[in-house]
């Protein structure tokens, strides 16, 4: 299907408070010098007790209202990706239907972990495309903070705050969205999970603590495996070559896993954009906020054509080639 949507508009929000490496010292056995090393990280975001995932998310849109002088009076749609909702319902996109008084947008909650905000733009772009919506506000929200196990050494470091939001709107020609490849492997969910009503997965029993569990060694493999053939077949599939994306941005899981998928695609790290080294893995926030910060930062100009990859908890992924036209 040729798109007929367009993205109008973007932004993106942090919370206040600064949680660095030296921080992390005092709460868990690791130094500043290795969490540099094997993460690239030296900063996260952390959300404050009654800030929630509803809470960053007005916040980064209302970003993205003050930066373009935005109305979103005649939104039809609120798509949410988060994996950390206040509450099992209402869903965090109807809180933010009534907080923006969005008087004629439906509003529903996506989870694909760390790939739902490109899920969410891949639903945006047939909904707006086909005609059954004209203007989606799609929001990327998340609170890794409060499901993080900071007894866990390996995985606390890696995990932050925050949101990002954009419009993607009706349009006749010109459509942003050049091309998607999407997939999953659920038999490997016991790799990356939360607990939730149910404590046993394909028999086995979790780890049942209400945090955040991550076999980083299998989701690393699989990572590394699964985005470099995705990259390669949603360029393939939509008949592009590397040399014709001007931008490349994954999910900033980890700088060594990013590092190790673009060396495999002879891609060189300056055409790589990422949010980790002071945002954290902020999940499927991530890619909302290296586009936002990119975008405020003059680094994507009008007509770059970037490539979009996800992939996390379930296991899923999601990669898509983007004309920007703002």
């Amino acid at each position: 299907m040729e798109s007929k949507a367009k993205i109008t508009a973007i932004g993106g929000y942090v919370p206040e408070r600064i949680m660095t490496n030296q921080d992390l010292e005092q709460i868990v056995d690791t130094s500043d010098e290795w969490i540099v090393r094997r993460t690239g990280m030296k900063e996260r975001r952390i959300a404050g007790p009654e800030e929630f995932a509803s809470d960053l998310a007005c916040g980064a849109i209302r970003d993205l209202v003050k930066r373009y002088s935005f109305d979103l009076s005649d939104v039809d749609l609120v798509i949410v990706s988060t994996t950390t909702p206040d509450y099992g319902f209402p869903s965090v996109a109807a809180m933010i239907q009534a907080a923006f008084h969005l008087e004629h947008a439906g509003a529903f909650d996506l989870s694909a972990a760390c790939a739902g905000f490109e899920y969410a733009l891949h639903v945006a772009n047939g909904l707006v495309s086909s005609g059954l919506n004209r203007k989606v506000l799609v929001v990327a929200a998340e609170t890794m903070s409060k499901v993080t196990d900071y007894t866990d050494r390996t995985t606390c470091v890696l995990l932050g705050d925050g949101a990002g939001a954009a419009v993607i709107e009706q349009t006749e020609s010109n459509g942003s969205f050049l091309g998607a490849y999407m997939g999953a492997d659920g038999s490997l969910g016991k790799a990356l999970y939360r607990t939730g009503l149910s404590t046993v997965m394909n028999g086995e029993v979790l780890i049942n603590t209400g945090k955040m569990v991550q076999n980083g060694r299998e989701v690393y493999k699989w990572a590394v495996k699964t985005v470099t053939t995705g990259i390669q077949k949603l360029l393939e599939e939509n008949e592009f070559q590397f040399s014709d994306i001007d931008w490349f941005i994954p999910h900033s899981a980890n700088l060594r896993l990013i590092e190790a998928i673009f060396e495999r695609l002879n891609v060189p790290m300056d055409k790589v954009l990422y949010s980790l080294e002071y945002y954290g893995n902020t999940s499927s926030a991530s890619i909302a906020l290296s586009l936002s910060e990119a975008v405020k930062n003059g680094k994507i100009k009008k007509n770059d054509r970037l490539l979009l990859y996800g992939f996390g908890g379930g296991l899923c992924h999601c990669g898509q080639i983007i004309k920007w036209d703002l």
